[in-house]
């Protein structure tokens, strides 16, 4: 059982848009804090500042070190699978902005969107939501296709409170 000292750190570890970049360009290939900072375009003292935060709550692991092309000790890092199970309050902001920040760049071409308007009561409503969390969680839990190209998927659902 985690203490709330241990909920707390973890919370805070998934409030920052690059720290659930990280976590995403680690979760197929384990990755070094160069490697991690040429990806995202950012000093490698910032990220590694974001993955020891990331290591220290259990978000990411650390693989067998490895000698790079200069010959200088690396350290991959994997996404351990921790923060799909881990519940956040009041995420949604931070869960945009990194969304927005991963399509930075893309063309229209590259993003596949929906948007669909419904009326549902709660119990509908809470059927829709769990059914479509369950195929996300069927997904997740495949892992990765030897052949697949990584993709990234964000649903977002808000009561719409100007239609009423």
């Amino acid at each position: 059982m985690d203490s709330d000292e241990d909920l707390q750190a973890r919370g805070r570890a998934l409030s920052s848009p690059v720290r659930l970049r990280i976590l995403r360009l680690c979760l197929h290939r384990a990755r070094t804090n160069k490697e991690i900072a040429e990806a995202l375009g950012l000093n490698p003292a910032t990220t590694l500042h974001h993955v020891r935060t990331l290591l220290a709550t259990g978000f990411l692991a650390a693989e067998d070190t490895r000698i790079g092309n200069r010959g200088a000790k690396e350290i991959p890092y994997r996404a351990t699978g921790l923060s799909w199970n881990t519940r956040v309050t009041n995420s949604a902001p931070v869960l945009v902005e990194t969304f927005l920040q991963e399509i930075e760049g893309l063309e229209p071409s590259e993003i596949d969107v929906w948007r669909v308007g419904v009326r549902l009561n709660d119990e509908h409503r809470t059927e829709m939501m769990g059914r479509l969390r369950a195929v996300f969680e069927d997904y997740a839990r495949r892992g990765p296709d030897e052949d697949g190209t990584a993709t990234s998927i964000m649903l977002a659902h808000h009561l719409d409170r100007t239609a009423d």
